[in-house]
């Protein structure tokens, strides 16, 4: 799937802040991120801030063969992302065994991460539509596939994983007004 300028932009929005019921097309998928230690309000805190700088990239960088500039990732996400020696941060530390446990294979290397973001890359199955504390330890994160329920979203994973989960299930699709009644505390 190749993101438009336009859909970047409005997914940067949605980042931003909850976007209106109304907009949400028929159906969005589901992933459901149990949190490990903190707050489920502060995991949501942690989701946003890296997908604020990745998208920022994608609506201003020349995405081309040289490093992107990582300066509006946290740090805590840029050393998980290194995959040596252990985070400065302990739920990263533990989100990158999770990730590595529920997946094979190695963290994901920054650089390669935020290539995902770039708006002729068409691996990213996926937009971020919102995420909403579903309890004292969960957290829903809602996306747009598009309908479909098979989509490129390691990258996505390892983010979920990164930021604190201890487990992630998904994706799962599911009607809009599902996430709408939710968003709404209901």
């Amino acid at each position: 799937m190749i993101h438009s300028e336009e859909g970047v932009a409005a997914e940067r929005d949605r980042v931003r802040r909850r976007p209106p019921a109304r907009s949400a097309p028929p159906v969005l998928a589901l992933f459901v991120a149990d949190v490990a230690g903190g707050s489920p309000e502060t995991y949501v805190r942690r989701v946003r801030h890296v997908l604020a700088g990745a998208l920022r990239l994608a609506c201003t960088a020349e995405f081309g063969d040289e490093d992107l500039p990582t300066r509006d990732l946290p740090e805590w996400f840029t050393a998980v992302c290194a995959g040596s020696g252990e985070p400065p941060q302990e739920f990263a530390g533990r989100g990158r065994s999770g990730y590595v446990d529920r997946n094979g294979g190695t963290p994901w290397a920054v650089q390669e991460w935020l290539h995902r973001f770039d708006p002729d890359e068409g691996s990213r199955g996926w937009e971020f539509w919102d995420a909403v504390p579903a309890g004292p330890a969960r957290v829903h994160v809602w996306v747009d596939s598009w309908g479909e329920s098979f989509f490129g979203s390691l990258d996505l994973l390892w983010l979920l994983y990164a930021a604190g989960a201890a487990h992630v299930e998904g994706p799962e699709i599911r009607k809009a007004v599902i996430w709408a009644s939710e968003a709404d505390g209901g």
